[in-house]
């Protein structure tokens, strides 16, 4: 629970500091889709069919956690250069406009998706098959909104205070109660895949009651409090957090993308090939999520040292990041070849589907080493502040991964090759960052250390 010196502490220690409570953090997080798959999958007679039903739901339940995201990152390097720049009102009025915008997501959110679950369900794939599985499952992760949004909204303004080991703390208690409750709720209770909704979501209970002790108490700099309510904070916070948002909430369109070019060029193999495509993606979060993770959790130590013009540390702490992350995707590329059969093994012992998943995890996984590129530097946009042009890059690859999702299937390359849009949107949009990064970032910094002492950044 120990704070970091984000203006003073030695640069590759910090970014360690920051980095790795995140990155497991993140890991931790992902275990709670995998792990609800995981018991589902083992559902007698009818748990491949569960699987994709669950599939099914995964575009909306990113894209509730994407308006999270929205707030809390849009929030939280600003609180960090606020921090940064020695002005703790500022840093407290932004925490309370954060506040109420994800309460009132919350309530617009819990409200929307419980009434339209069904429409929403059938236009991203959920077939008479697959419905009994997917509308239980995503009315009880509904109802789990409000704990889901402000627990992840909120955590961000617990790590950009330099708590990071309290933020790995917030993610844990949540996946470590749903490891937990899920065999209750799904198999001792009955439930099935409503079982393992009810116990999501009072996992992520957990989580938001402990976010909510650790900001009203006196450990964090800046705590919760309603004072300071501006619409233009409100706005600048949205500005910030459209590029995550973005990023966040297209993973959803392209998750649906995949699902419709499965479904109408898979024939016969649709239903399995959804299941497939489910795994995929559970192991493309064991990498892309710690990625994000890294990125992510180092945003403090840039927006910090932004605000406190301190330039070179911004310099030294970019480089010791990509570093991490070049090293963590060499890794999980080379494991990959060996842990995906593995992995598949832990949903199915279908060996047709166990063969599919195999080929589309390392095709799927093919380029994740540029793709640290594209995060790392992307996020790094992102904290300084260069809202609109992270933002653009985002789109970049997303609509290129679309694209290519859409148009490979129906070009007569087989629904498989609808996996080989990953890899090929990857390398393109890693080269295009790199490039405009190079293009941004000496300008932005040069630009900082010409303001006026008094001038705040982006006030």
């Amino acid at each position: 629970m120990k704070t970091n010196d984000l203006g003073n502490d030695r640069i590759r220690p910090l970014v360690l500091k920051l980095a790795l409570p995140s990155m497991l953090a993140q890991l931790i997080n992902v275990l709670y889709g995998i792990v609800d798959r995981i018991f589902i999958s083992a559902i007698p007679q009818v748990g491949e069919l569960a699987l994709a039903g669950i599939g099914v739901c995964g575009p909306i339940v990113t894209l509730i956690t994407s308006f999270a995201v929205l707030v809390g990152l849009g929030g939280a390097p600003l609180l960090a250069m606020r921090l940064g720049e020695g002005n703790r009102d500022g840093a407290r009025a932004i925490l309370a406009n954060c506040t109420v915008l994800l309460a009132a997501l919350s309530a617009v959110l819990t409200a929307g998706v419980f009434w339209l679950r069904v429409p929403l369900l059938r236009a991203f794939g959920a077939d008479g098959a697959l419905m009994p599985y997917a509308e239980p499952y995503m009315r009880y992760i509904t109802l789990g909104i409000i704990f889901s949004v402000g627990a992840t909204g909120l955590n961000q303004f617990i790590i950009c205070q330099g708590f990071s080991t309290a933020g790995m703390l917030t993610i844990a208690l949540g996946a470590l109660t749903n490891i937990v409750l899920d065999p209750v709720f799904i198999f001792v209770l009955d439930l099935g895949c409503a079982g393992a909704a009810i116990a999501t979501s009072l996992s992520q209970a957990v989580s938001f009651v402990f976010v909510l002790c650790f900001l009203c108490s006196s450990r964090p700099h800046v705590r919760i409090g309603l004072k300071g309510m501006s619409a233009k904070i409100m706005r600048r916070v949205l500005k910030f957090g459209f590029s995550p948002f973005i990023i966040l909430a297209t993973d959803s369109v392209v998750i649906i993308a995949l699902n419709s070019a499965l479904a109408r060029f898979g024939g016969a193999q649709s239903a399995m090939l959804i299941a497939c495509a489910t795994i995929t993606q559970s192991y493309m979060q064991l990498i892309s999520m710690p990625l994000l993770g890294l990125s992510g959790g180092t945003q403090p130590l840039i927006s910090f040292n932004f605000g406190a013009r301190k330039i070179d540390r911004i310099r030294q702490g970019e480089r010791f990041i990509m570093k991490t992350g070049l090293v963590f995707t060499g890794v999980m590329l080379l494991a990959t070849q060996f842990a995906c059969a593995p992995f598949a093994r832990i949903f199915t012992r279908d060996a047709a589907l166990i063969d599919f998943s195999v080929r589309a995890i390392r095709v799927y996984t093919l380029m994740i080493v540029p793709m640290t590129f594209q995060y790392c530097l992307v996020d790094a946009l992102t904290a300084l502040g260069v809202a609109r042009i992270a933002m653009t890059l985002s789109l970049n690859r997303k609509l290129a991964m679309l694209a290519l999702t859409l148009l490979m299937p129906a070009a007569g390359m087989g629904a498989f090759s609808a996996f080989w849009a990953e890899p090929i949107a990857d390398l393109y949009a890693s080269i295009v960052s790199t490039l405009v990064f190079w293009r941004v970032f000496e300008p932005l910094m040069q630009r900082r250390l010409q303001m006026p002492a008094d001038q705040a950044l982006y006030g």
